[in-house]
């Protein structure tokens, strides 16, 4: 293993354990400080997170096979087998460990595991929070609860939280099945019955208000996955019923709650993995794989946060066969990765705009063929095919440069190659005459450094394998640091052939880059920042994605009213857009709603003179307010009963079990906390008689004047 752990001590080197502080230049044996123990390939050895200066190890004692940690020249000593191990996230001094055994035990060490303190029996899964607040989240169970039982049994887990390390607790929820904790919400999949379909509960809070999410339920043999999330919004893969190895993505409002439908049949392996990757180089850009119909799996993209997706478009120097009746793009992700097909996952980094390095192949499906190596220099819209055969990439100067190495099981290596273009011309260089067989890359982390070490053995003469780590600095190979005539101003997302006005616009602003030309050959250097500059858009059609009950037309791009829904409006902004003025989504007429049938999705149409609104107005005054009351009641000449207009997914057909709607069957039913009154067959009201008229619904509104 060889990782990078500080800014200016280079990498450290196990088994055996070395340590450089020059970028791996030199290296010298500190093996002694553990002692010479055996380093674990699992979490064998790894920079402090946030802080790498302080190095972690993780060894076998030859006797009594007890787990430790070597922070620095520090060993934690523990009387317990140690199941994982977490350090706080947020600050710099990461003091505070946290760690569960095999036993269920919770473990709190605060100071860098000298002494270790228990906070908890019988603790399933746990985590800190990402704030400053030291809150610490896990599953509680209880007493007859067996740390290795069912999956059912999870289901009467209890979340806990406590803000002063362990001295009290807040209990957060019961019944929970499990919990994740990501762009500052907390979700919670909750069993509100032993064995009955879960449901998530959200709270942007950290626990201390938890609302139920507008998602359709799952079974055990279900689940929902987090794929993403920001303080805007959070992509939710629901896994689909059966062994379909698919599920569907939703997407949130700011809230976590309301979700509406944004991509079906996304591919979820059984192992576990999905492909589901967000494009750091570029806002608003994701890509994933869908498993069709067929079988065959076909990559998509999105570039409006998953408003819409579409193929991925062919490279110009690559060609489809001659078999293919579609010629797409198809990207490898971490199923690929997972199955050993590919070497790398995808890779893109915030500092390098618009880089996007990945395996692939084009034609009419994703191929488990011999991968090549793609690259896309605007974020994901045109791509080029750049190496052939499986990698080992990384990107060094903040984009500048990118290098790679070929991946080979039963080949040696004795050169790397590396481009200052992009990945459309490429250079060789051969960093050793004793060829090794390939383990990986290491790097500094952040894309600023212009070192690379490449690490792998070679067999001796009584072939024993002889480890070997190579540096190579680049800047030996550009000297030039890039002046101004080295750049070029880059508008993101633009299409070159659409209004100047709108042209580049996503989420409600435009965003101009300072980017290296392809053709200039320096160095941006340690000290380069991203320039960038924002401005306005006019708020378009393409800023709103269709409410909760509506579906988008593949054709006219207009949002649809789903069956068997009650609501007004057809769009929503998207959360995080910020356009402003320009288009104002319409709303809808009260004589286009649907009403909703309780027993089945059928729906009937409302039409005619079997309709008929009737407005009751007056005006209650006194020396202190005066209120007027509305008494809005609509009449249905069919039989179907009045439901209330409720948030609800976009396009899902809502099974009997399913919880985010009332089926309340009962002649006094709420609707948005008044009373819902269901009349006979004859309804008699102001000398009107509508005879067909089953139900009649009240909505009252209570006006401040």
């Amino acid at each position: 293993t060889l990782t990078w752990v500080g800014d200016g001590t280079g990498v450290s080197q196990s088994s055996g354990s070395f340590y450089s502080e020059d970028y791996g230049k030199s290296f010298h044996d500190v093996s002694h400080a553990i002692k010479n123990t055996f380093i674990k390939k699992d979490f064998g050895i790894s920079a402090g997170p946030g802080n790498p200066q302080q190095v972690n190890k993780c060894t076998n004692m030859a006797l009594s096979l007890a787990r430790q940690i070597l922070i620095t020249n520090n060993i934690i000593r523990c009387s317990m087998t140690l199941f994982s191990v977490l350090f706080h996230c947020t600050l710099l001094s990461f003091v505070d460990i946290i760690s569960l055994s095999f036993q269920g035990g919770l473990w709190l060490s605060q100071d860098f595991g000298n002494s270790w303190s228990k906070v908890h029996e019988g603790v399933h899964t746990f985590t800190w929070s990402s704030s400053n607040f030291f809150l610490l989240f896990f599953f509680f169970q209880n007493i007859f609860y067996n740390f290795f039982q069912s999956d059912t049994r999870r289901g009467k887990l209890i979340l806990r939280r406590t803000q002063d390390f362990g001295k009290t607790f807040t209990t957060i929820a019961k019944n929970v099945f499990s919990f994740r904790y990501i762009g500052g919400f907390l979700f919670t999949s909750v069993m509100e019955k032993l064995s009955s379909p879960r449901v998530i509960y959200v709270s942007s809070d950290q626990g201390d208000h938890l609302q139920k999410a507008q998602l359709p339920s799952t079974t055990t043999e279900q689940f929902y996955s987090v794929l993403d999330g920001d303080e805007d919004m959070i992509f939710m893969h629901v896994d689909s019923p059966g062994d379909t190895y698919f599920g569907t993505i939703y997407t949130s409002d700011d809230r976590g709650i309301l979700y509406s439908k944004s991509l079906e049949r996304h591919l979820f392996g059984g192992e576990g993995k999905s492909d589901f990757t967000n494009v750091t180089s570029l806002r608003g850009v994701y890509f994933t794989n869908i498993l069709e119909e067929d079988g065959r799996i076909r990559s998509v993209i999105s570039f409006d946060r998953g408003r819409r997706w579409r193929f991925l478009k062919k490279p110009e120097n690559v060609n489809c066969s001659d078999s293919s009746k579609k010629c797409n793009l198809h990207i490898h992700g971490e199923h690929s990765h997972f199955s050993g097909i590919t070497p790398m996952l995808p890779l893109s980094e915030p500092a390098a705009i618009g880089l996007v390095i990945a395996h692939g192949s084009v034609g009419d499906s994703i191929s488990a063929v011999r991968p090549d190596v793609y690259v896309s220099g605007d974020g994901g819209y045109t791509w080029w095919g750049t190496l052939r055969g499986p990698h080992h990439y990384t990107i060094l100067d903040s984009g500048g440069l990118i290098v790679a190495v070929e991946a080979h099981r039963d080949r040696q290596i004795s050169s790397i190659k590396f481009s200052t273009d992009e990945g459309q011309c490429w250079k060789i260089f051969n960093f050793t005459s004793h060829p090794i067989f390939l383990a990986g890359l290491a790097s500094e982390p952040g894309t600023k450094t212009m070192n690379i070490s490449i690490f792998g053995y070679r067999p001796d003469d009584d072939d024993q394998p002889i480890w070997v780590a190579v540096t190579i600095d680049f800047e030996h190979l550009l000297t030039r640091e890039c002046d101004e005539q080295d750049y070029v101003q880059w508008l993101a997302h633009s299409d070159y052939d659409s209004d100047p006005e709108t042209d580049g616009c996503l989420l409600g602003y435009k965003e101009t880059f300072r980017r290296l030309k392809k053709l200039s050959a320096c160095r941006n250097g340690r000290g380069y920042v991203v320039s960038r500059q924002q401005h306005p858009c006019p708020c378009t059609r393409d800023d709103y994605m269709c409410e909760y009950g509506f579906y988008l037309h593949e054709n006219t791009s207009e949002c649809l009213l789903q069956p068997d829904f009650l609501n007004l409006t057809q769009y929503r902004k998207i959360p995080g857009d910020k356009c402003e003025g320009g288009f104002s989504p319409p709303r809808r007429e009260g004589e286009d709603i649907l009403p909703a049938s309780s027993n089945s999705h059928t729906v009937r149409s409302v039409s005619g003179p079997f309709v008929m609104t009737v407005i009751i107005y007056y005006t209650v005054a006194n020396k202190h307010e005066v209120k007027s009351l509305i008494i809005l009641i609509l009449y249905w000449s069919n039989s179907a009963p009045c439901r209330s207009p409720a948030y609800r997914f976009s396009v899902l057909q809502l099974q009997d079990d399913d919880l985010c709607g009332s089926n309340d069957s009962s002649p006094n039913s709420k609707l948005n906390g008044f009373q819902v009154q269901e009349d006979s067959d004859d309804v008699s009201l102001m000398n009107l008689s509508i005879l067909s008229t089953k139900f009649v619904c009240f909505y009252l509104f209570v006006v401040d004047c």
